[in-house]
């Protein structure tokens, strides 16, 4: 593994942060996907949903992937686009124990190749940089920040900053218990872990989710930290009570005087 801080930046001017949605869902249907989100078409954050959103041409332009932790919906697709896109080098980043189970559990050599090694380890189909919490690395002609979040597994959210200073925080999978991650980022835009309704707010806490009552104090701590609250897309929703986080969700954008709204496949956002 090498690190972060060794990739090459390019910066560039007059450019528009985009964001598209491949993955909004904690389960997987034909009408719902795993988590991922793709930025600018080259960065993809989490893997659950990543090759099966994109076509092949649009898999081809995917250089980067920042992996938040190693549960299976996050990582998934990394030995897929690995095994179509085996003539080039993709950059992953991720911390060291997330890249453990990625290579431990999905490029092993025996349920996928070695592609961190493979064809060879100078030029491998994935190139893997370990990163540490609260160092900021370059990222393309991105800043990242991987920040700790609470979750069952050690977690990571990111702050992605472009060359404009365009910046969004994606918390990957997180419960409650923020308020040492607010004081770290300032984004735009606030992509968030909703898995879980307010009739199971007690349920949320132990495997590290949100639900809109939960997502409430934590926004209350935002602003009182940061003096703003950003616009806020939820995200990694449970099907079976995305009706409830919907309406719960709305009360709480009323509530907060906030741009508070709903994630689904294919949607995108321009910063």
């Amino acid at each position: 593994m090498t690190s972060a801080a060794e990739v090459f930046i390019i910066r560039t001017e007059g450019h528009k942060l985009k964001i598209k949605i491949l993955g909004a869902h904690g389960f997987e249907s034909r009408n719902t996907r795993l988590s991922s989100i793709l930025v600018d078409d080259i960065l993809a954050v989490d893997a659950g949903g990543l090759t099966s959103s994109l076509s092949f041409a649009e898999q081809e332009r995917v250089e980067f992937v920042l992996l938040t932790h190693g549960h299976y919906d996050h990582i998934r697709d990394v030995p897929a686009i690995a095994l179509k896109n085996s003539h080039r080098t993709i950059e992953v980043f991720a911390t060291e124990s997330t890249h453990e189970i990625l290579l431990t559990h999905l490029i092993n050599g025996v349920l996928y190749p070695r592609f961190a090694t493979w064809p060879s380890p100078e030029n491998p189909v994935l190139r893997l940089h370990t990163l540490e919490h609260y160092r900021a690395q370059t990222v393309g002609v991105y800043h990242v920040l991987p920040v700790p979040v609470v979750h069952a597994l050690s977690a990571v959210g990111y702050q992605i900053t472009d060359g404009q200073g365009k910046s969004i925080f994606f918390s990957g999978d997180t419960g409650p218990g923020l308020s040492s991650c607010w004081e770290h980022i300032t984004p735009q835009l606030l992509i968030m872990d909703m898995f879980f309704s307010n009739k199971s707010t007690a349920a949320a806490h132990k495997p590290g989710h949100l639900c809109p009552s939960l997502l409430r104090d934590e926004l209350v701590g935002f602003r009182r930290i940061n003096g703003y609250l950003p616009r806020v897309l939820l995200t990694h929703l449970n099907p079976e009570v995305e009706d409830e986080i919907r309406d719960e969700a709305a009360q709480l954008a009323k509530e907060l005087g906030a741009d508070i709204s709903l994630a689904y496949e294919g949607r995108e956002i321009s910063l």
